[in-house]
Parts: structure tokens; sequence; C-alpha cells
């Protein structure tokens, strides 16, 4: 199968041709065809198998060959995105697709000054990547309309519920027509996210081209069992030992990205970090810098890394297991991409237990472990299976108590050396879906 035989036009045929794209991955196989049909759709697929163009493709077609002129401030296809890298990244594939084509592209989200965005918006926009708190701050200042939207994108819309942007996406589906397009579109769906489709989409085909919620098997994926205040030195221990040259290494704070950055850099270990908290401009630098090699290890949360594009990127490491078991899906998607094999480490103590077990259940595998010599815990974490029991030691027998001694004596609560408390049972945050107002709309003839 090519591109050609997907029904796409010349225009995006060379483009596709000059980026070296031969042969279109399953996913696009399947969700071109039936966005040119003009069919609303809800696909699954792993991250790094083609999601972007399997929407913007045919989008993009549709745009060019459909609809009237784009008016001022007005936009006729939306795509929404959790973070600003993840914006800038579609985006720029965006770009790249519709270099042929009389298409005026942009891309819009907070953490920048939004006058010059309201200036590029005047003679408006026919395709707007946007994060949606900024999209409505600029629908909300009349910077923006709908009144010629044709198709809206939500990508890794269950990233963007995890985020608490359920408000914002309720206010802006009732900003728009109901007459419209729709594609979800995500590495993985969480039954939050089934719930949200059921309500914003009209008859959707759906498409999973891997088992649902499964990581990429081009990732070799193994834990280390450590103590939680040894897990810096660990860190160092392994990157030494292993000679890692570039490494994204994921944290659950910005906090604890600060830390560990601080850590490296005192070793003279070259470190960046990226954060929420940082400002765009820096983080975007923190980027460049990694992907030119300048920068060796790069730490990261969960909402600053969400989406990054980092070509041939051998490694992967969870300094801290993510609260939001699908996340780890997406921190080793990072790695792995596009056929090329990859490595994924975790370092795991043992109040982290819940969250491996919560994992291992959503992968349907059980992480192989491995203890580092000189770095075994003194709290150990308990075993763990893909059913997502964990598995308590059995308890040693109780001694027999000492006779003599005179009176009781309080000597408090004894605890086996060889024996760990339960870990507290993981409690998943509640995620609001926003319940939307779903009337009866008209389909395109």
């Amino acid at each position: 199968m090519t591109f050609a035989t997907l029904g796409l036009i010349e225009p995006l045929l060379r483009s596709l041709e000059k980026l070296g794209y031969q042969t279109p991955t399953p996913v696009q196989a399947q969700a071109v065809p039936a966005v040119l049909a003009g069919r609303d759709l809800m696909a699954a697929a792993q991250t790094g198998t083609g999601k972007t163009a399997g929407f913007a493709l045919p989008l993009l077609q549709l745009l060019a060959m459909e609809g009237p002129k784009v008016t001022a401030n007005s936009v006729r296809a939306l795509i929404l995105v959790p973070t600003r890298e993840l914006a800038e990244q579609v985006h720029e594939a965006v770009r790249q697709y519709a270099e042929n084509l009389p298409l005026r592209t942009y891309a819009v989200y907070g953490g920048v000054s939004i006058n010059p965005q309201m200036m590029k918006l005047r003679s408006g926009v026919d395709l707007l990547v946007a994060t949606p708190g900024r999209l409505l701050d600029l629908f909300r200042q009349n910077a923006l309309k709908f009144n010629q939207l044709q198709t809206l994108v939500l990508d890794e819309a269950d990233r963007m519920l995890d985020l608490g942007f359920s408000e914002e996406l309720a206010n802006i589906y009732k900003a728009l027509p109901k007459k419209r397009q729709t594609l979800l579109f995500s590495a993985t769906f969480s039954d939050d996210i089934r719930l949200l489709a059921g309500q914003m989409l009209n008859d959707p085909l759906s498409i999973e081209v891997s088992p649902r919620n499964v990581a990429a098997n081009t990732v070799k994926q193994w834990i280390v069992t450590v103590d939680k205040k040894r897990k810096p030195e660990l860190f160092v221990h392994l990157m030494r030992k292993g000679k890692w040259k570039q490494v994204l290494v994921f944290a659950k704070t910005r906090n604890g990205v600060d830390a560990l950055v601080e850590k490296l850099q005192g070793l003279g270990i070259n470190a960046d970090g990226i954060h929420g908290d940082k400002p765009q401009a820096t983080r975007q630098r923190a980027l460049d810098r990694f992907k030119a090699s300048e920068v060796q290890i790069l730490v990261a949360t969960d909402v600053a890394a969400r989406g990054l594009d980092i070509e041939d990127l051998p490694l992967v490491v969870n300094f801290d297991l993510p609260i939001v078991a699908e996340d780890y899906i997406h921190r080793i998607g990072r790695t792995g991409r596009a056929g090329s094999t990859g490595e994924a480490i975790s370092l795991v103590c043992a109040d982290e237990v819940n969250l491996l077990s919560a994992i291992e259940m959503l992968t349907r595998q059980t992480l192989k472990r491995q203890n580092e010599p000189d770095f075994e815990p003194e709290h150990r974490v308990p075993d763990t299976d893909a059913s997502g029991q964990v598995i308590k030691k059995p308890k040693k027998p109780k001694k027999p108590k000492a006779s003599g001694g005179g009176g009781k004596r309080n000597l408090g609560k004894w605890v086996d050396s060889g024996e760990v408390a339960p870990a507290e049972p993981s409690i998943k945050p509640v995620r609001k879906v926003p319940v939307f107002n779903t009337g009866p709309r008209k389909r395109k003839p």
C-alpha cells in the first residue's frame, strides 16, 4: 500500500516524498480514508505510530478542496492538544505536510504573550493547533470565531482530562457549531474518554491498531528496586556503568526535577530540566540542546514532556513512577519509535509498589526485576504481578516470649528487619468528565 492508494492529492504526496514517508502505518491506512469520507473517528494507537499524519493529512486535503475561503478571525479546523510542546510539535508536522497547499496554519498556547497571537488570527487561519486554556482566552476576547469550523480534533484527550481541562473542553464544545466532524486520537483510551467520545461523536468509527493500553514491543522494560533516598546515587551509578549518552528522565514533581538536575550538575554531569513552572523559551531551549546532544540528561515532568518527539532516543528512565498508570505508556513511548528499539528503566522503591502494580495490570505484563549490587533496598519492594495483586511476603513466626525479668515493660512496637509495612492503597485521582448537551446534529449530505 502507498499513500497514493489512500486517495491523497498530489501536493500532499510531494510533501510526503520530501519527508521520506514511503508506506502508511496501520493507523494511517485506516484513518485517512475514514476522515476523507467525513466520518467521526475514535482512533487508538501506540505512541510513535504516526497518529498526527493520520488526521493531519486528510484534514489538510479537505480544507484545500472543500469549503469557502477563511474569513477574518475565523478558523476552519481546530486541533486541541494538552501542552505547549505538543502544540508546537503537531503544528510543525502540519506545516511540513501543507508546504505545497494554499493554506494558513498556526499554533496558540499559554506561557507566551497573547497579543501576537491575536494579530496573527486577524486574517483568519485554515487550521489552528491550540491548548484549551489559551483557545478560550482568545475566544472570549473576540479574537477567534468558530462559525466556519468544519472539523474538531482532540489529540491526547485522556491527558487533557488528567490535567483538569474538563471544564475548558465543555466550554469549547458549547461554542462550536453542531454540524462538524469530530476526531479523537490518542495512544490510550480510558473509560472516561470513551464516555466523552459517546457524548461528542456522532456514530464514530473506532480504530485500534494495537492492543488497548499495551506498550510498544520495541521497548525493553525492567525495574531496579532501591530505597527512595538512594535513587539519585543509583541513577548516577547506572549512568556511569552503562555509559549513557542521551537519557530522558521522568520525575513526579517540579521540585523533583530541579533537585535531580542540581545533583547531576553538582557532579559535573551535563543535565537540564523542563517543567510547567519554567518559561516556554527556557523549556524549548533545553529541548533543542538535548536533541542536539549538547545536554546529556533531560529531566522532565509528565506535563512538560508530553508530545516530545526525539529521533532515535535510546533510553527512558522513570526516576519516579507516574501516579496515573497510563502515563507510563506515554513515557516509555518516547523511545522505541517508528520501529527502532529502545530501553525503559524504572527505579522503584517500596512506597511505589501500588503504582507498579497498577502499571503491570494496565500493560498486562509483570516487569522484570533487577537488583543492583550494593544498592539492594533495606525496605523490600513486595512482589507484584499483571493481575494487579501485591504479593505480600509471609510473616515470620513470632518468637516465644522470654521468661522472667519481673514486671511488664513497654518496649514499643517491634518490627522484624525483613518486613515492611504494606504500602497504602493507591487512590486514582477522580477525573471530572465534561457533560455536554448532545442534541440531534445534522450530518453533511
